[in-house]
């Protein structure tokens, strides 16, 4: 998988295919709007949402690990859709594996009781403010910060020839703020216009392409 490197703030992070960022002098993993869980409830009321895409948001969870190794996770916000099903238990596994520190921004979907959390050793917060990084769930603007966040799950439209349209997944860095694209399988995305001073990284499944400046 081919990644992008940009520079904020005279920081590097590092763009990764799968949708998550790694922050290289912080040695730290960002993930935004995994929704587990997400998949087996719509299984569960009928949907044919094949059961492999379950496994795939673990074996990304894997995959992102191995490459970047890092000291500590934090998932910006959506870590869970909704009520805890059996994919709780296959997270719960995961992060037992995984030797690192985590940390759930907590989003509009995180409504599982913090003490299931408290269990796995993972931390909650509203918001987390490093250096002047402010990291949080919904977009936000501060003054004296750039703010790195999820929840719009962002993409764009590329136009191609013979009016052929392709919609992908993007990373959608405005002056002060950048916003992730949903780490997770069956997440949909919402199409962001490519206004004047924003930056647009598309993804593919295995690479990240700046698409617009």
């Amino acid at each position: 998988m081919k990644s992008k490197t940009i520079q904020v703030q005279n920081q590097s992070f590092i763009l990764h295919p799968t949708g998550a960022m790694f922050w290289k002098e912080k040695n730290m993993l960002l993930i935004a709007d995994l929704h587990l869980g997400k998949i087996s409830h719509f299984r569960k009321h009928g949907s044919a949402v094949p059961q492999e895409a379950i496994i795939k948001n673990f074996d990304q969870l894997d995959t992102i690990f191995k490459v970047f190794n890092p000291s500590r996770i934090c998932f910006l916000g959506d870590l869970f859709h909704s009520f805890i099903n059996n994919e709780w238990i296959l997270f719960s596994e995961w992060v037992s594996k995984a030797n690192a520190e985590f940390l759930l921004i907590v989003g509009n979907h995180d409504i599982i009781s913090p003490h299931k959390y408290e269990e796995l050793s993972v931390k909650l917060g509203s918001e987390l403010i490093l250096d002047d990084f402010l990291l949080s769930h919904h977009p936000e603007e501060r003054e004296g910060f750039f703010n790195f966040c999820g929840h719009i799950h962002p993409g764009v439209l590329l136009g191609g020839l013979g009016k052929q349209r392709l919609r992908l997944p993007c990373f959608y860095q405005k002056k002060n703020q950048l916003i992730l694209p949903a780490f997770g399988e069956f997440t949909g995305n919402h199409t962001l216009e490519p206004t004047e001073k924003v930056k647009i990284y598309a993804i593919t499944k295995k690479e990240v392409i700046l698409v617009h400046q």
